[in-house]
């Protein structure tokens, strides 16, 4: 039985969390995630992270694609300023790195696929596009408050404050109604079975190229195969 062959039945919201579930699991057990998470990677590990972020957000979030998508039926409703995170990040950037991080960070291959295949979606593809905003973003406000918490434990990092801005998302006032609202917009969306099926395809390869940044980033950081922790 593939993915939607009961879409009738089952919200979207709940198909699309179930079919990526493997890859879930695979995300959240990483070893690069692990190993940061438990202390045993400096600042520096959670710095390259950082950088490696901006460069998915900035494709995410690029203002033209935005304004393009805005009126658009099915990526539309997820066009919501509140979730963006470009400048939060770099607030963090220049706190971990200094004002002159631009000229010094880079992508990692892996990011460098991911950032593009994200780009791609947002222009050519809406629901390819809504498959990479819901793997982000959700995970954001949900595994993410854990890697805030730690990050701020570790490190020293004043709570809610430069370094971990990223996770604090001070225009949702009630991040469990928030996502209760966004899987009612995935339970919305106009589109049929097929087009479905094709969302929770991206979805898969979204964790997949996640998991690809992470595995590169262990490796940099004398770990292995690693991926992030999502929604």
């Amino acid at each position: 039985m593939d993915a939607t062959s009961s879409t009738s039945s089952v919200p979207f919201s709940t198909l699309i969390r179930n079919a990526s579930h493997e890859q879930h699991t695979e995300a959240e057990n990483s070893t690069f995630m692990s190993d940061m998470l438990g202390g045993r990677l400096g600042v520096d590990a959670y710095r390259r992270y950082t950088e490696q972020l901006w460069f998915v957000y900035r494709a995410l979030e690029d203002a033209d694609s935005a304004a393009r998508l805005a009126g658009d039926p099915v990526a539309g409703p997820f066009v919501q300023p509140e979730l963006d995170r470009t400048a939060a990040l770099e607030r963090d950037l220049a706190h971990l790195a200094g004002p002159g991080w631009r000229a010094e960070i880079t992508p990692l291959p892996a990011t460098a696929a991911y950032a593009e295949r994200v780009a791609h979606c947002a222009r050519t593809w809406p629901g390819g596009y809504v498959a990479h905003h819901y793997t982000r973003y959700l995970g954001d406000l949900s595994g993410g408050q854990i890697i805030r918490g730690t990050a701020e434990k570790t490190w020293g990092f004043e709570r809610k404050g430069d370094g971990v801005r990223f996770y604090v998302f001070d225009a949702i006032g009630n991040p469990a109604a928030f996502k209760r609202g966004y899987r009612e917009l995935l339970d919305a969306l106009p589109l049929d079975d097929l087009e479905k099926q094709r969302v929770v395809d991206e979805c898969k390869r979204a964790f997949a190229l996640n998991t690809a940044v992470f595995r590169e980033l262990g490796e940099e950081f004398g770990g292995g195969a690693s991926g992030p922790l999502s929604a």
